[in-house]
């Protein structure tokens, strides 16, 4: 059976919903994020991105190109109940939802064709009930996988809806310039069209002695995203059937160490979190969203199943600097580390590892410390250590 994949994006989503709220705002350049030198655009409406204006610019330089821009100060909550209201639309048709961000889902629609109607009438659908419980508006992609979904969403923004048939896979995508790609990066795409290759159908029809110097390994994956080749699965319930800890950074971060830093501290908040629900797991996923918002999973299953921060945090680890040296120029938005296949505690094994039961005690310790104290009361040295 052929794959029904829509991928919705919403327009501006933080800048429409303080459009929505306060009206003297709208037809304004309006940038959402940090007032501060240090601050960066969490949103830009689409009257300031004609100056060229883009979310996760400094503000200073954002500034620079639009001084006439209005700054207002994020507003998460507010922005987190509109999502809300967004993700109970999606799951009226669908179970399969993987929601990517607060404003950004893949949703897998074959099995809802029956009783909702084909794809493009449930795209239509969504679309208008998000306008109509909401206010504000969203652009769909409708294709027969998560990348084509993921590139057609952006072709007719704001308020779009472009349908890709398998049929017309390459004659969508062969004309759209080589940064139009998820996943390529700025910097490799800036080396992709300076070896002479402008559009996806040159990257999709270029040979192996083009290519290797640019992508080496990764060559067959690059050509085949180039045509529009994705079997991912929209992977559901990230948060519902796993326990995790995820974030967003203020600044994308490229420094190897603060990236490794950031995992550790994740892990550590992924285990705590375990522990305190008298759970153990045996399948860690690794979560990594980069600059472009082309987002990718890792994961790996083991035994025993566990919820020591030191093993999550190996696991993690090793999954990430993998990751890593197959995108050794990445810069990334968001980090997450999640733990799934859970099972209740299960009773001391006398032949475990020594290093899982050695760090019990630390483990209970900062559990204690961080319960009575909050958070952020105590922080392991692995990952002050990893920052220095």
């Amino acid at each position: 059976m052929e794959r029904s994949i829509l991928h919705v994006d919403m327009d501006a989503f933080y800048a429409s919903v303080e459009q929505l709220d306060n009206p003297e705002l709208r037809g304004l350049p309006l940038i959402v994020g940090g007032t501060s030198g240090r601050g960066v655009v969490a949103a830009a409406s689409y009257e300031v991105r004609k100056f060229g204006v883009r979310s996760a610019m400094p503000i200073g330089r954002a500034l620079a190109l639009c001084p006439q821009a209005v700054c207002v100060r994020p507003r998460m909550k507010r922005y987190q109940e509109v999502s809300r209201q967004i993700f109970a639309i999606f799951n009226e048709f669908t179970p399969l939802v993987q929601g990517l961000s607060l404003d950004e889902a893949f949703l897998d629609v074959t099995h809802s064709r029956a009783l909702k109607g084909d794809a493009v009438q449930i795209a239509r659908d969504i679309k208008r009930l998000i306008r109509e419980r909401t206010g504000v508006t969203a652009s769909v992609g409708v294709a027969t996988n998560k990348l084509v979904a993921k590139i057609a969403s952006d072709l007719e923004k704001p308020d779009g809806l472009t349908i890709v048939t398998a049929e017309r896979i390459h004659a969508v995508l062969d004309p759209l310039p080589v940064k139009r790609l998820p996943g390529l990066g700025r910097k490799k795409g800036e080396q992709v069209m300076a070896a002479g290759i402008a559009t996806l159908g040159e990257l999709r029809r270029a040979s192996d002695t083009q290519l290797w110097p640019l992508f080496g390994r990764d060559t067959p994956r690059m050509r085949d995203r180039a045509g529009g080749i994705d079997d991912r699965p929209v992977l559901a319930d990230w948060e519902e059937k796993s326990v995790s800890a995820e974030e967003t950074f203020a600044e994308d971060l490229r420094d190897r160490a603060r990236i490794e830093a950031a995992l550790l501290q994740l892990s550590d908040k992924t285990a705590s979190r375990l522990r305190a629900k008298g759970l153990a797991t045996s399948c860690i996923t690794v979560k990594i969203r980069q600059h472009d918002f082309e987002t990718q999973t890792r994961q790996r299953v083991f035994a025993p199943p566990c919820n020591d921060s030191a093993v999550i945090a190996e696991v993690a680890m090793a999954l990430l600097r993998r990751w890593l040296r197959e995108h050794p120029e990445a810069r990334l938005r968001l980090l997450g580390v999640g733990a799934s296949d859970l099972e209740d505690l299960p009773q001391g094994d006398l032949f475990e590892a020594a290093a899982s039961t050695e760090s019990r005690p630390l483990d209970a310790t900062v559990d204690r410390i961080r319960e009575k104290f909050g958070n952020l009361a105590v922080t392991r040295g692995s990952s002050i250590r990893q920052r220095s």
